[in-house]
C-alpha cells in the first residue's frame, strides 16, 4: 500500500510543479510561494478545526518544525526552473537530488531514521539517472539545473522532518505546521524581495482557478509523505515517487508544448531502470544478508 501512496505522490507532484509555475509566471516568484502557503494553511487549518484537532497541544524539538522554511525554499526553486527547462527535466534533475540525499540520510540515519550501508554498485543506478537526465536536457540552463537538483535534495530533508513530526503529533498537525512555518518565511521573502511583482505594484490577481490549486496538491502530497517517509527506505520511496512524476511530467510538457517529444520519454525510461537497478541490488543485498544469518 505505501509503494502505492508513494506513486501517487508523485503524480501530484508533477500536477503541483506546473501549477505553481502557472501561478508564478502571473503574479511573480514569492508573490505565488505566499498564495500557495495561505491555500495550503487555510485547507488543511478548516481540516483541523473540523477534526477538533489541537496542533499546539504538543510541543516538540524546533528543528521539527523547520520542514516547512526547506518547503519555501523547494518551492521558490522549482518555480524558478519552470521558465527555463521543462517539467520532466525539473521532476528527474529533482530525482537525481533526491537519489543522492536519500542514500545518505539511509547511510546516517538522518533525523532518527535507520542506518543502512551505502554500497559501491548503487552508484551503477545513478549514472544511468544522470544519463537520463543528460538526454531529457535540451537546452542547459545552470541555475536551473542546480535549483531543480537542489529542491530534490531539500525535499527529502523537509519530508523526513515532517514524517518526524507527524509521528510524535499527528500527519494532520504536522502538514498545519508545514504551511504555517512556510507562510511565516514566505511573507517576509515578498515583502523583501517580491516589491516589484504584479501582486505588489498592481494588486493582480489572475482569474484562473487551476493554477491555485498548487496550495491544495501540497497538502495532500505533504500528508501522503507524513504518511509513507518512516515505513519505507529513503531510496525506495524516492523510486515510486519518480514513476509517478516522470512519466505525468512527460505528460503534461506534451499538453504545454503541443507536441510529444521521444526523448523525454528515452530519458525518462533510463532514470527509471538506474533505479529498478538500485532497488535490485537492495533486494539482493538484504536477502542475501538474510540468508547468512538464518545460517
Amino acid at each position: 500500500m505505501y509503494y502505492t501512496l508513494a506513486f501517487v505522490s508523485g503524480i501530484l507532484v508533477a500536477l503541483m510543479v506546473a501549477c505553481n509555475g502557472g501561478l508564478s509566471s502571473q503574479v511573480g516568484t514569492y508573490s505565488a510561494t505566499v498564495i500557495i502557503h495561505i491555500i495550503g494553511l487555510s485547507l488543511i487549518g478548516l481540516w483541523i478545526l473540523l477534526r477538533r484537532e489541537n496542533p499546539f497541544a504538543k510541543r516538540m524539538p524546533w528543528l521539527y518544525y523547520s520542514g516547512g522554511a526547506i518547503g519555501v525554499i523547494i518551492t521558490a526553486f522549482q518555480i524558478v526552473a519552470y521558465d527555463r527547462i521543462s517539467v520532466s527535466a525539473i521532476l528527474a534533475l529533482g530525482l537525481l537530488g533526491q537519489s543522492v540525499a536519500s542514500i545518505i540520510a539511509d547511510r546516517f540515519g538522518l533525523i532518527n531514521g535507520t542506518k543502512q550501508q551505502i554500497r559501491p554498485n548503487k552508484f551503477l543506478g545513478l549514472f544511468l539517472v544522470a544519463a537520463g537526465i543528460a538526454v531529457m536536457i535540451t537546452e542547459f540552463d545552470a541555475l536551473s539545473v542546480f535549483f531543480s537538483f537542489a529542491a530534490g535534495a531539500g525535499l527529502v530533508i523537509a519530508r523526513t522532518l515532517n514524517a518526524q513530526l507527524a509521528d510524535n503529533t499527528s500527519i494532520h498537525t504536522s502538514t498545519f505546521f508545514n504551511f504555517l512555518v512556510g507562510l511565516s518565511v514566505s511573507v517576509p521573502l515578498m515583502i523583501l524581495l517580491g516589491q516589484n511583482e504584479p501582486l505588489m505594484t498592481q494588486l493582480y490577481l489572475p482569474a484562473q482557478v487551476p493554477i491555485y490549486l498548487g496550495g491544495v496538491l501540497g497538502v495532500a502530497t505533504v500528508l501522503l509523505f507524513n504518511t509513507i517517509t518512516t515505513k519505507i527506505s529513503a531510496f525506495n520511496m524516492t523510486l515510486f515517487i519518480f514513476i509517478g512524476q516522470i512519466f505525468s511530467g512527460i505528460l503534461l510538457d506534451t499538453f504545454l508544448s503541443g507536441t510529444f517529444m521521444i526523448r523525454n520519454l528515452l530519458g525518462g525510461l533510463l532514470v527509471t531502470i538506474g533505479l529498478i537497478v538500485n532497488l535490485l541490488i537492495d533486494s539482493y543485498q538484504n536477502n542475501k544478508a538474510t540468508c547468512g544469518t538464518e545460517e
